[in-house]
């Protein structure tokens, strides 16, 4: 019986080495006559021990990692094909306790399956739920995402339901489904996981989504920096275009939906839900005026559905198990689970999914283990990099959206970057102005504006000019900004700006002066 060993295709296990694992791996398969098969599949989230090479035995899946390519004959050595002992081994993957921790709904098929293989796919429960929307009515399929709770995983939290709704409802002669996966957060990369690593999920989820809607064209709309996620998301839609799940007759039904994938050149406000549909005509990416609202007058003045990749993905196990079933996950109005991506300072980095609920303690001393430089944790920024800066003294905050909005934080993709004590906060305010700065479309003058200013108001505080002035005026800029601004690029960076300010103020302070050796 031949042997599948699996070694990720993942972006990240890439940049670690994978593709050398792999080619050492078959090269050593094919010296030793090995009766063994290399499956390249995605990532299980595990970053720190990527890249993580599996092997299938009787008894589970063993894993081992991370692996580098001078390891692999060692490993054939000491009997991988067999799940056999070596220092690098890591017991059965689902055993990993990161991993055992999680409730995959989501994220269930990513790193265990081939994310290029649909029988595969199917062999785990996918296409089930686009089985049983091609069967429901349209305000039937819209009924039980509503009554799931799922709100949309790009950041703002809308209720996905009350979207599909509005659009089923809108009058058009062409309806689409748009997928926002303009991944631009600093430390988030749950959407270029699913891309990579279950891609399939994504187009049913959208499928589903223009089935529900009336719409018949869907487009996935990323940036240029992705180049293996578009790889297999163009690779996916065409093997799925052959099977007949996507095309004229959905799985031969009455139902037409096909879609594709766009790439942009990677601008951070292309993950505004207008500019994006500009960026996705051909236009400039601007920010445009609400009303009309997308649902109503989106791409190319069509009604639109703008989903994150995370909620589309999310779709087709609500539809699958019921909605109940997902509702009962999580807490509060915020229902379901969360792919939660931990990088920065932290030992354990990482795609770690969860009904919403655990604490931001939890998550960073638990489940990220710390630092990993070792020294005391100063701050969290939750959310990318409009999120706002938490320090351990807000580490009892649920994960939940309105639980974070109270304390003037926001979850947004659910990625969170962890400072140690050595981080200076003014420069990170500093950082968050000049982000906006370079990134701001331009259309408004307090995003346009108020983000040069503020790095030189940031820049005068650092240098002891007038501070306690300065640091007033700097505020004041941030209320400008937040109620101003045309879209969130500008309306949300006084979050990180704000938040520095109040619960790290001794580094709004002017450095003490060096006397003078005498």
């Amino acid at each position: 019986m031949t042997v599948k060993i699996y070694v990720p295709r993942d972006a990240a296990a890439i940049a670690l080495g994978a593709e050398k694992v792999a080619k050492a791996m078959a090269d050593e398969i094919a010296a030793r006559g090995l009766d063994a098969t290399i499956v390249r599949n995605g990532s299980r989230g595990m970053h720190w021990l990527e890249p993580l090479v599996e092997v299938e035995t009787a008894e589970g899946r063993i894993a081992y990692g991370p692996v580098k390519a001078r390891d692999v004959a060692s490993l054939l050595d000491a009997g991988l094909v067999d799940g056999g002992a070596h220092p690098l081994c890591l017991g059965k993957a689902e055993e990993i306790p990161f991993f055992k921790r999680q409730t995959r709904l989501t994220f269930a098929r990513c790193g265990i399956t081939d994310p290029l293989s649909l029988e595969d796919y199917r062999a785990h429960g996918g296409l089930r739920g686009l089985e049983k929307a091609v069967s429901m009515q349209p305000a039937a399929i819209v009924a039980e995402v509503t009554e799931s709770g799922l709100r949309g995983r790009g950041g703002a939290g809308f209720p996905t339901g009350i979207k599909w709704k509005t659009v089923l409802e809108a009058r058009g002669k062409q309806k689409y489904i748009v997928c926002n996966a303009d991944e631009g957060d600093s430390g988030t990369f749950a959407d270029r996981m699913i891309m990579e690593g279950d891609p399939f999920v994504l187009i049913e989820g959208m499928a589903i989504a223009g089935i529900a809607t009336g719409a018949t064209k869907g487009y996935v709309y990323t940036r240029s920096e992705y180049p293996h996620a578009i790889a297999a998301m163009t690779e996916a839609i065409e093997i799925a275009r052959a099977a007949g799940v996507l095309g004229a007759s959905v799985l031969g039904s009455t139902h037409a939906f096909d879609m594709e994938v766009r790439t942009g050149a990677g601008a951070y406000v292309c993950g505004e839900e207008t500019s994006l549909l500009n960026s996705l005509e051909g236009k400039r990416g601007l920010v445009r005026a609400k009303p009309p609202l997308p649902a109503h007058k989106g791409l190319f003045d069509c009604p639109t559905v703008i989903n994150n990749v995370i909620s589309l993905a999310s779709v087709p196990v609500i539809l699958d198990e019921g909605a109940a079933y997902y509702r009962d996950f999580g807490m509060g109005r915020s229902r379901g689970t969360i792919p939660i991506q931990i990088a920065g300072n932290v030992k354990h980095g990482g795609l770690f999914e969860i009904g919403f609920g655990l604490t931001l303690g939890e998550i960073v001393d638990e489940i990220a283990g710390g630092t990993a430089s070792g020294r005391p944790v100063k701050a969290v920024q939750v959310g990318g990099p409009l999120g706002a800066y938490f320090p351990r003294a807000l580490f009892d905050t649920p994960f939940d959206y309105e639980a974070f909005a109270a304390k003037d934080g926001l979850i947004g993709h659910a990625g969170i970057v962890v400072f140690d004590d050595t981080a200076d906060m003014l420069k990170q305010a500093r950082f968050a102005m000049e982000f906006c700065a370079v990134e701001s479309c331009g259309k408004c003058t307090p995003c346009r504006i108020g983000s040069t200013r503020g790095v030189e108001v940031a820049d005068k505080i650092r240098a002891g000019i007038e501070p306690e002035k300065n640091r007033e005026l700097l505020a004041d800029l941030c209320n400008t900004m937040k109620f101003g601004s045309l879209c969130a690029l500008g309306g949300f960076t006084p979050y990180p700006v704000m938040s520095a300010m109040t619960h790290f103020p001794e580094d709004f302070e002017p450095a003490p002066a060096v006397e003078a050796a005498e």
